[in-house]
């Protein structure tokens, strides 16, 4: 299906590699050209390098954090009127509610809720006077089912999703849509990197962390990073419009709720 979307222009956050590049990958097979971000060097070069490669559209890449304003500012200096933009940033590391002091949980406002929150107030207003804007937010399922071992991501994310809701009952009519993805397992460094916590605290294997991982979800497998990338690609596109203020979650039927 055509998108509908071949020529227009995004900014992905935090996507040299994992769920953002795999948005990035997503965007650019439909035509967009993509403005990417990470805080390596060498790895935000290869992934602007290997989009490049795959799609005939226009690569720039920006190098920094994004919870730096410098970095922002940058972002938009490369790609000034962007139609689409996904916010995404590694998320803090699992830990103890006893253990987070003050700046530990104001490190986590300014990576995962303050910063895409900035991102949003700088491209919002152009969006609704060209009528055309897309915005996604990269969060967790930790939102709808937190754990208290993601207590600095959950607090961030969800304060995140609450003003994202609200904002887009504010732009819904220009044709601008606000919309969160809920991943949950998905098979990046982020899920190798949880493996083996859990195989050094549990002394097991690192495939048998991966295991375990795996049955937990209803569908027994981790998701793909192409599967969260292409319903990335969707909530971006022309027929799209109609959807906003929703949180999709990516978690292979493993949500226990409802709502």
């Amino acid at each position: 299906m055509d998108l509908g979307i071949a020529g227009r222009s995004a900014i992905v956050c935090a996507s040299s590699r994992g769920l953002g590049f795999a948005c990035a990958d997503a965007l650019a097979r439909e035509g967009v050209g993509v403005t990417i971000n990470g805080r390596d060097a060498a790895s935000l070069d290869e992934a602007a390098r290997l989009l490049a490669e795959r799609h005939e559209v226009a690569v720039h890449a920006v190098v920094g954090d994004i919870a730096d304003e410098s970095t922002r500012d940058a972002l938009l200096v490369a790609c000034p009127e962007p139609d689409i933009r996904v916010t995404n940033n590694g998320g803090p590391a699992p830990g103890r509610f006893a253990d987070w002091d003050r700046d530990a949980w104001i490190a986590a406002l300014d990576a995962n809720m303050l910063a895409p929150l900035a991102m949003i107030r700088a491209v919002l207003d152009g969006m609704v006077e060209r009528r055309f804007g897309r915005i996604v937010n990269i969060t967790s399922a930790m939102v709808k089912t937190p754990l208290s071992p993601m207590g600095l991501s959950t607090g961030a994310r969800t304060g995140l999703t609450s003003v994202a809701k609200a904002l887009s009952k504010d732009v819904a009519k220009a044709n601008v849509t606000i919309n969160n993805l809920l991943p949950e397992r998905i098979d990046t460094g982020r899920q190798r990197q949880m493996a083996e916590l859990h195989a050094s605290m549990a002394g097991i294997t690192v495939e048998e962390a991966y295991a375990r991982m795996a049955s937990t979800i209803a569908a027994g497998r981790l998701g793909r990073p192409e599967e969260l990338g292409d319903a990335c690609a969707y909530l971006c596109s022309a027929q799209a419009g109609f959807i906003s203020g929703q949180n999709l979650q990516l978690d292979g039927g493993s949500f226990g709720g409802v709502f």
